[in-house]
């Protein structure tokens, strides 16, 4: 028998949850520092580098001293930059560097910019909550920027490697040459990586934002690919204004969940392929019930980029706002009503955030 007073166990548990608040306020700040850290090019710079004080660090990085001075302060006390107390020089640990920078497999900085930027519109939020609707997509500046680098770490490496395999002969059947879609295809970098890779194929790209298609337009333009096209394009009528039978492989690459009518987007997927047509659709891992993603070892960041991007932008064209965390059960019935009957799902092991379906009408 536990013979424990019940104020001690709840003083217990106060202060444990107090310590937590504290620790979540502080590696919040350390998010801050680290998205300035990776925008500026201070990581990269020190990467690889000796000791070296703050003005000598500010002049590699054309920076100004008295901002990095204090950069370099935040990052020693949150534990990312080592000092030399003696002689007041900085260094970044390699094994630090290779978390932070492009040196090693995955560059862990780049999701730090999310706080910045999702930051900015938490005026908006507040806003929606009490009022309801969403926030534009226009109140998001640099989002394609952003998620074309976290694609480049979890689609663009795994492509032809691991993705495209998922489906068998899918790779030779690009290399005799096929029509390809990519739904909310953003900047559009695997299309491109695709049509470099398979110039006998065809592919497509559709997007709602302008600046992330006149961006893959312009780069598709200065590598010289003549066989992709990208077109600025609502899918919320997809199902009725797709052309039937037309795509042999349609891919999303985390395209559904944010989209104003999602089911709309998948039925005009199902429509525009071909026969032996196949689609990928990558998107968050999760489950579709919020105690069983306690566990999620990303789920509390998801659930902060959905109710301040992915589900309010929805939301802003008068959509459903399906949300980040929409989970693979509900992905499974969409697929479902959209009319695929064949719908195989895996994970890679490069890639905790997102699972990859494999659909067949």
């Amino acid at each position: 028998m536990c013979n424990t007073p019940l104020a001690t166990v709840a003083t217990s548990d106060s202060d444990a949850f107090e310590e937590r608040l504290i620790n979540a306020l502080n590696e919040s700040g350390l998010m801050l520092l680290m998205s300035i850290g990776h925008r500026t090019g201070l990581y990269e710079n020190l990467a690889g580098q000796p000791p070296l004080t703050s003005d000598e660090i500010a002049e590699r990085s054309g920076l100004d001293e008295r901002y990095v001075r204090e950069w370099l302060g935040g990052m020693v006390v949150g534990g990312i930059i080592e000092i030399d107390p003696t002689t007041q020089k900085y260094w970044l640990p390699d094994a630090h560097a290779a978390l932070l920078t492009a040196s090693g497999d995955v560059n862990l900085a780049i999701y730090s910019q999310f706080f910045g930027l999702l930051g900015a519109v938490e005026d908006d939020i507040v806003h929606c909550f009490r009022e309801g609707g969403g926030v534009p997509y226009s109140r998001y500046p640099r989002f394609h920027e952003i998620m074309a680098s976290d694609s480049a770490q979890t689609v663009l490496p795994a492509l032809f490697d691991a993705i495209l395999p998922l489906v068998s002969g899918l790779t030779e059947r690009l290399e005799a040459g096929i029509r390809v879609l990519d739904c909310a295809c953003g900047r559009g970098r695997a299309l491109l990586m695709m049509a470099e890779r398979f110039p006998t194929s065809r592919f497509t790209g559709y997007d709602l934002s302008q600046e992330a298609i006149d961006w893959a337009q312009a780069r598709a333009s200065e590598v010289g690919l003549s066989n992709v096209t990208f077109e600025i394009r609502d899918l919320s009528d997809f199902d009725t204004t797709a052309e039937p039978g037309v795509f042999d492989l349609v891919t999303t690459f985390d395209g559904i969940h944010d989209q104003a009518r999602p089911l709309n987007l998948v039925r005009g997927i199902r429509r525009s392929l071909a026969e032996n047509g196949v689609y990928i659709a990558q998107d968050i891992h999760a489950s579709s019930h919020h105690h069983l993603d306690r566990d999620h070892p990303l789920g509390t960041l998801l659930y902060a980029i959905s109710v301040t991007h992915c589900m309010t932008v929805s939301l802003a064209q008068g959509g459903e706002g399906l949300g980040t965390m929409w989970g693979r059960e509900r992905a499974l019935d969409l697929f479902d009503k959209a009319g695929f009957s064949d719908v195989a799902v895996s994970q890679l092991e490069h890639d905790i955030q997102n699972d990859y379906f494999v659909c067949r009408p």
